[in-house]
């Protein structure tokens, strides 16, 4: 079976987003054989079939190596993240790039590879054992229960960029990129939320060009 090592941002080609109509082109993931992720921990999934991402993707496997953290851990650092940032639109593959960097915190560093396994056994005790399997709301209480700790600040402090800083959330969330390089949004994308309705005339005057 092959699989997509997903990358984060910053390791993503620089012009994924930089279409003129806004639209996101074809992620360029390179594909690896299971056989070669030889890190401590491995987290693996599937694409759903006919999201936004498929037709991206060029697989609909995907996995992530942790260099540190077991798959147990990492697999606990994703719910703990779906259930302080929940989309529904967002795949665990954007959930796993969040487990990817703070394993990568926890390679770097000791203090951190403590910190985060002892927030784990301690979520796991608050959720009644096992926290990954637990139900949404005994997940929410338990995590709502260490909001004081600096574990908690660890994961929700890299939720943002981990998780809202990538192409793959980009796509899923309909962000067309960056475009003050491109003339600003007045004339590309100033219009493309589409869940909003559209605005009256007064509250759109026409642009100062001055």
């Amino acid at each position: 079976m092959k699989v997509i090592p997903i990358i984060p941002q910053t390791a993503a080609v620089d012009d994924s987003c930089a279409e003129g109509t806004g639209e996101v082109p074809k992620l360029d993931l390179p594909l690896t054989r299971r056989s070669l992720l030889r890190g401590s921990g491995v987290l693996l999934g599937t694409l759903a079939a006919g999201s936004v991402l498929t037709a991206l993707a060029p697989s609909r496997a995907w996995a992530v190596e942790l260099k540190t953290l077991s798959s147990t851990e990492g697999t606990t650092l994703m719910k703990m993240g779906r259930t302080l940032y929940p989309h529904d639109k967002l795949p665990d593959a954007v959930y796993a790039l969040l487990a990817k960097d703070l394993d990568a915190g926890a390679t770097a560093d000791a203090k951190t590879t403590a910190l985060l396994r002892d927030g784990i056994v301690s979520l796991d005790k608050a959720a009644g054992g096992n926290f990954a399997k637990a139900p949404a709301a005994r997940q929410l209480a338990a995590v709502k229960s260490m909001e004081a700790t600096p574990f908690f600040a660890a994961v929700r402090g890299k939720c943002v960029t981990s998780l809202y800083d990538n192409d793959m959330a980009f796509a899923a969330l309909g962000y067309p990129g960056s475009a003050w390089e491109k003339g600003g949004y007045i004339t590309r994308g100033f219009q493309d939320l589409k869940w909003l309705p559209e605005p009256s005339k007064e509250a759109s005057p026409a642009p100062w060009m001055g």
